[in-house]
């Protein structure tokens, strides 16, 4: 963990309490994990991962929750959060006193030119941060970058995408450009088109600076469930897009997750 990580922790310990992780979501800080799972509406249950798991939930709240998902001796600790970048970089926070040996990021993307069907899984070539909240991870409020592109680990975006071929399963590297708003993204979907990226979601900027501070290699698995450019979208699929949709969310995304937390 870097300094400035330490640093945080410090002053959030200093004007709360120890013992976050189990607090708010039932982890013990004296057990190993094999991986910290984020994700945003995403629970275990959600993408079946009953159906090859043993799931434990350990506390549930109003919009997040910690699981215990454990699979061939290997223990996942994994975090529901609601959307946006400061949920994730607080959640995140909470788990960083946590000993994980790789952290993965599950969640929906939006995709802003042809050519990506929903159901598509996609990691990150960059992220563009379209907030502010990344920049409390600097030394200082006022270095803030205006659209700061963010690379990933790329030693292990290029290991999954390995597993991902080896395994006969198609895994894109895509830029992504992070929004602060879902609601007011449409309407400055012309200006954010001018940053030429494929995707639009919420986090993965924010994620990759985390995983930086943490100092863990970390990979981000996205799964396309809309595309404006093509015209589908969340909340009218027709039923193959909707079993295409199905596929790649609770087939190939749960075995890329495990496989990556079965890697070595």
């Amino acid at each position: 963990m870097k300094k400035i990580m330490v640093d945080i922790m410090e002053k959030v310990h200093e004007y709360n309490t120890d013992d976050l992780a189990n607090i708010v979501f039932g982890f013990d800080k004296n057990e190993h994990y094999d991986a910290l799972v984020v994700a945003p509406g995403y629970t275990p249950y959600k993408i079946k991962m009953d159906g090859k798991c043993k799931i434990t939930t350990l506390r549930e709240g109003a919009y997040i929750a910690g699981y215990l998902v454990e699979k061939d001796n290997m223990k996942i600790a994994w975090i529901l959060t609601a959307s946006s970048d400061t949920n994730l970089i607080d959640h995140v926070a909470v788990c960083s006193e946590l000993s994980f040996d790789k952290m993965i990021f599950i969640g929906a993307v939006g995709a802003l030119k042809q050519g990506f069907e929903l159901g598509d899984l996609c990691t990150p070539s960059y992220s563009i941060a379209g907030g502010c909240a990344h920049t409390f991870l600097k030394e200082s409020i006022k270095d803030y970058i205006p659209f700061e592109k963010i690379e990933p680990d790329h030693a292990m975006v290029d290991k999954v995408l390995g597993i991902a071929a080896e395994n006969g399963y198609k895994l894109r590297k895509a830029s992504v450009f992070c929004t602060p708003s879902m609601a007011a993204e449409y309407y400055h979907l012309d200006e954010i088109k001018e940053f030429d990226t494929d995707l639009i979601e919420m986090e993965t900027a924010a994620f990759y600076m985390m995983a930086d501070l943490l100092e863990v290699p970390a990979i981000a698995l996205l799964v396309v469930s809309d595309n404006s450019a093509a015209g589908t979208n969340v909340f009218m699929r027709t039923d193959e897009e909707q079993d295409k949709y199905n596929y790649g969310r609770n087939e190939v995304l749960t075995e890329l997750i495990l496989k990556t937390v079965a890697s070595k």
